[in-house]
């Protein structure tokens, strides 16, 4: 084993509380693996669901979790001629194949590994890894969506939702997003169409007005409850709806079936393929990845908090970790 290394330790399912810095050894680099020095990682709603139980069958105890990695190579196995040391990469961990990211070093399997994008700082290219890969899924792979489509997007200002409604308009698609009103300015500066209040408004009568009854050809849900069931109230006929939530209550679909709607389900494949999609578009000035607060390895605790309560602040886009510093920046308390 190496010299050890500072890692934020799962000790226990539970609240924010459950986390303890530790020092760890890390693991040998393996013939197809690379040992990478994390500069920034970020948080992801998957994240405060592993901590506090949701996946316990996973995820043996105690587990170093997270899920974005931005940083660089400082090792290489015996068979890796994709990077060198000193390449800056950006990647997602395996999911449930190993420790995460919440460490001051990582070693991964080559192929999820992508060469980390050159106008992106580590801050930025850690937001984007598993939320990126995420979308490129949901509405690339999945939705096919394409040229002239029109998309509802939920959740505009949220981690995922602001990617998603960049790579929309990438592909040449018409996107209305739901947010509150506070966030309507933001969300339109990052392409959006049209915006709906969901704190005021029912979407489904707003999407009505805005396209004129047609409805939308996709719908992409991050936010669960009822989506699932109201989404074939907006849909064309042979719309497509992509969930990234898991959701436990039954849903009644029976209006999906008269509109021949395709339901798809997304739990992120990540490889080296989509980050390198990203990456054309990132590097192009087309997806620029946006950070609501940044916090140090430290207080984990404190960043957990603030994603799971992020409607109490004016928090947009992601939470990141600054590994390699103390910095601290947060948003401030939502009026």
């Amino acid at each position: 084993m190496t010299d050890p290394m500072k890692a934020v330790v799962l000790t226990r399912f539970g609240g924010s509380d459950a986390f303890e810095v530790r020092e760890v050894s890390v693991p040998r680099v393996g013939p197809r693996q690379v040992r990478v020095r994390v500069h920034a990682t970020a948080l992801n709603p998957l994240d405060y669901q592993i901590r506090r139980g949701d996946y316990a069958d996973h995820v043996p105890l105690p587990a170093i979790i997270g899920h974005d990695i931005s940083g660089v190579v400082e090792e290489v196995g015996s068979h890796v001629t994709e990077f060198g040391v000193g390449d800056a990469v950006y990647y997602t961990p395996r999911i449930f194949g190993g420790p995460g990211s919440y460490a001051e070093q990582h070693v991964a399997d080559v192929d999820l590994v992508g060469r980390k994008p050159e106008n992106l700082s580590h801050l930025e290219a850690a937001s984007l890894t598993l939320v990126g890969g995420t979308v490129w899924e949901s509405l690339v792979t999945r939705a096919q969506l394409s040229v002239g489509e029109t998309i509802l997007i939920h959740g505009g200002a949220g981690g995922v939702g602001t990617i998603a409604i960049q790579v929309a308009k990438a592909i040449g698609a018409q996107v209305i997003t739901t947010a509150k009103a506070a966030d309507h300015e933001f969300v339109r500066s990052l392409g959006a169409d049209a915006a709906i209040d969901f704190t005021s408004t029912d979407y489904v009568d707003t999407v009505a007005e805005l396209t004129r009854g047609a409805g939308v050809d996709v719908v992409y849900d991050t936010i669960g409850g009822d989506a699932l069931t109201r989404s074939p109230l907006l849909l064309k006929d042979f719309g497509r709806v992509v969930s990234i939530v898991d959701i436990a209550q039954p849903q009644n679909l029976i209006e999906a079936w008269g509109r021949n709607a395709a339901y798809h389900f997304v739990f992120t494949r990540q490889n080296r393929g989509k980050l390198d999609a990203l990456t054309t578009l990132v590097e192009r000035g087309l997806v620029k990845p946006v950070i609501g607060a940044t916090l140090p390895l430290a207080r984990m605790g404190e960043a957990h908090e603030l994603l799971e309560n992020r409607r109490s602040y004016a928090l947009r886009g992601k939470v990141t970790i600054d590994v390699a510093d103390d910095t601290v920046a947060l948003p401030p308390r939502a009026a």
